[in-house]
């Protein structure tokens, strides 16, 4: 139980931070993405649509589970407080709430990684709407345009 209370916080920030990497790798990656993406070199909307959203998924996962990874070191955090509570067969409420306390930072640090990730992915996926839109707007002019020709 001494590995476990000595690494715990160290444990749950780690993947928490490695989380945050990989979604800010993401997230930049799809930024730079989006700002060199030419529809009209796009014969497909499907092979569009998989290159609009290719990564996105890592995004989501962050913010999905981030809180997740949070909630585990809470509970590991309360269960750690509550056996160091047994074995010393005292009540002391200042320890308590102590350890109840930094129980929690690691839901904190969870929920705190979750809603930078979610609103990202949100406005990424916009960006992908609108290139799709684009998309759209584009085939439909070439078709026009193509038909007016024939006329």
């Amino acid at each position: 139980m001494d590995i476990l209370k000595h690494y715990l916080d160290f444990s749950v920030f780690s993947i928490l931070g490695l989380m945050a990497f990989i979604a800010t790798w993401f997230i930049i990656e799809r930024l730079l993405f989006f700002r060199q993406v030419n529809v009209s070199d796009y014969d497909h909307f499907d092979l569009l649509t998989i290159d609009l959203t290719k990564n996105l998924t890592y995004i989501s996962t962050v913010g999905a589970n981030a809180p997740y990874v949070g909630l585990l070191g809470t509970v590991l955090g309360i269960l750690i407080t509550f056996f160091d509570l047994g074995t010393t067969k005292t009540i002391d409420t200042g320890q308590i709430m102590v350890g109840l306390a930094l129980a929690l930072k690691a839901t904190a640090g969870g929920i705190a990684l979750a809603i930078p990730s979610i609103i990202a992915y949100n406005a990424l996926m916009r960006k992908v709407e609108v290139q799709q839109a684009k998309f759209r707007a584009h085939r439909d002019f070439l078709v026009e345009k193509s038909a007016h020709e024939k006329v």
